[in-house]
């Protein structure tokens, strides 16, 4: 182990604990609308149409739909937008966030031979923006209940010999190296409680160093709390697309999807103490990131019923993740009679890699295809939550059965509606599209609803598309696992503005 001290972070491996919660698990294995501004605007309802590059995330066999090479790229602006009420006090805060949302080829390459079955074969390759994981909101009001609680909650069950200690960072590294799991004890909590102790938010019951029960130093009912909630990063994913005509009527897909996470989340909880107290202001900062890879696979199919009517079915496997995670923390107190207490231990904990897998997903298409004048779309996708999984990775020995159970027991599976529709008037196109998602967790998220519209002018063999999608849901946040009960109500709006170019080469 090295460690290096003063500015600089000390590296150590944390075993027993975790640091990603069940909220992340959920937030990896979804993905928002996303794509090229065609796409986008007729609400993602493109199982049964293809020919389009972000049509093969939805189904693999819509590339051999294309007549000719084609590439497109895209540019966006996300606009995020929280509304948050927490007790007596609502507040509002706006994020911006421009990115590439997809960017791709098509390579067509068609069959001379009349009699043959594979009348035509293509290759596709592809960038996609599964989910912007950029968020922002604060949450702030009074309130009876104290942070403090939360620390003492954590220490009650402690032995204070552990964490009675003349050297924080040594202390800190052994709380977080240590196996205390036969002793019912996670390291994070235990290393949370000895900044507490550290910062004076509780007293033991008495000296012993077998003493467990602890009083806290916060007093009175009323607390001015403010929390502020900071996320940056993305889920993205690299596609290799293979498809092929059979015959005239018939197309059959595969994706080979490379995934990656790029995450960081920070966090601030300050409390002012109203009332007479031995401790009157608390900050507490946590920080996370997550580095993540995975491997999925698509497989689809499109059948052209006749001249009005096209039909698509496609399958997306789960997506194994390997993830790894990296935290760290800060505590400040001030009392009016011993001025400010700053615990700062300057480690970051190195967690041990792990695995993630998210729900694999079906998807069922109908498509009406009206000639050159325009086209209607629906999509029906089924995906089961509750078979989210964490195990252990490399050189690990987590024990993940707790959280498994909790993805079991508290989510569900949730079916996603999308409707679009497209209209030609010469080189102008219209369109327009609605989608509508059922929640995992009713009692912690409402169901999505979300409208799009868009349009796109035709130069020839280049076409330049515009599209606008908005989408909004409801969903609660507790601020601490334990010691504070109250959640935050957050309504969160998202505003996409998609421009896209496209090359029919």
């Amino acid at each position: 182990m090295k460690i290096k001290l003063l500015s600089l972070f000390s590296f150590f491996i944390t075993v027993g604990s975790y640091a990603q919660s069940s909220n992340d698990a959920l937030l990896f294995s979804s993905e928002e609308l996303s794509g090229t501004a065609r796409f986008v605007g007729m609400g993602g309802a493109f199982g049964a149409l293809g020919g389009d590059i972000s049509a093969l995330k939805v189904n693999p066999a819509g590339s051999s739909v294309f007549l000719h090479n084609f590439a497109s790229f895209s540019l966006a602006n996300e606009s995020y937008n929280n509304e948050v009420a927490f007790r007596n006090g609502i507040s509002e805060r706006r994020n911006n966030n421009f990115h590439i949302p997809q960017a791709g080829a098509v390579f067509v390459f068609n069959n001379s031979n009349p009699e043959a079955t594979i009348s035509k074969f293509t290759i596709g390759v592809a960038y996609n923006q599964k989910k912007s994981l950029s968020n922002r909101f604060t949450a702030s009001g009074d309130n009876e209940t104290s942070i403090g609680d939360y620390f003492t909650n954590l220490a009650n069950g402690v032995p204070l010999e552990l964490l009675d200690s003349n050297s924080l960072q040594d202390r800190y590294i052994f709380l977080g190296e240590g196996n205390f799991s036969g002793e019912g004890f996670s390291n994070t909590d235990l290393q949370t409680a000895y900044l507490g102790y550290n910062a004076f938010l509780f007293d033991p019951a008495s000296n012993s160093d077998n003493n467990t029960a602890y009083t806290s130093n916060v007093s009175g009912n009323s607390f001015f709390q403010q929390y502020d909630y900071r996320s940056t990063g993305l889920n993205g994913e690299f596609s290799v697309n293979g498809s092929m005509q059979l015959f005239d009527n018939f197309y059959a897909g595969l994706n080979l999807n490379s995934h990656f996470i790029n995450y960081e989340r920070s966090t601030r909880f300050y409390e002012q103490i109203g009332s007479p107290s031995e401790i009157n202001e608390i900050v507490f900062e946590n920080n996370l990131s997550t580095i993540g890879i995975g491997f999925s696979f698509q497989v689809g199919l499109i059948a052209k019923v006749n001249d009005l009517i096209r039909l698509g079915a496609s399958y997306e496997s789960p997506t194994w993740y390997s993830i790894a995670d990296e935290t760290n923390q800060y505590l400040y107190s001030y009392s009016n009679d011993l001025g400010g207490q700053e615990v700062d231990p300057f480690v970051t904990n190195i967690f041990p890699n792990y695995r993630l897998r998210t729900p694999g997903k079906l998807t069922g298409s109908l498509g009406l295809v009206f000639g050159k004048t325009g086209v209607l779309s629906f999509d029906y996708s089924h995906k089961d939550y509750s078979n989210i999984h964490l195990s252990q990775g490399y050189d690990n020995h987590m024990d993940y059965s707790t959280q498994n159970q909790n993805f079991e027991d508290n989510l569900n599976a949730a079916s996603t509606y999308r409707v679009g529709g497209e209209y030609r008037i010469k080189q102008w196109s219209l369109r327009g599209g609605y989608r509508y998602e059922e929640s995992p967790n009713s009692d912690t998220m409402s169901e999505l609803n979300g409208y799009s519209a868009g349009l796109g002018y035709s130069f020839g063999k280049m076409r330049l598309d515009f599209a606008y999608d908005y989408s909004s849901q409801d969903y609660s946040a507790s601020l601490l696992q334990t010691g504070l009960q109250d959640q935050a109500q957050i309504n969160f709006s998202r505003s996409n503005y998609i421009l896209t170019l496209a090359i029919d080469m």
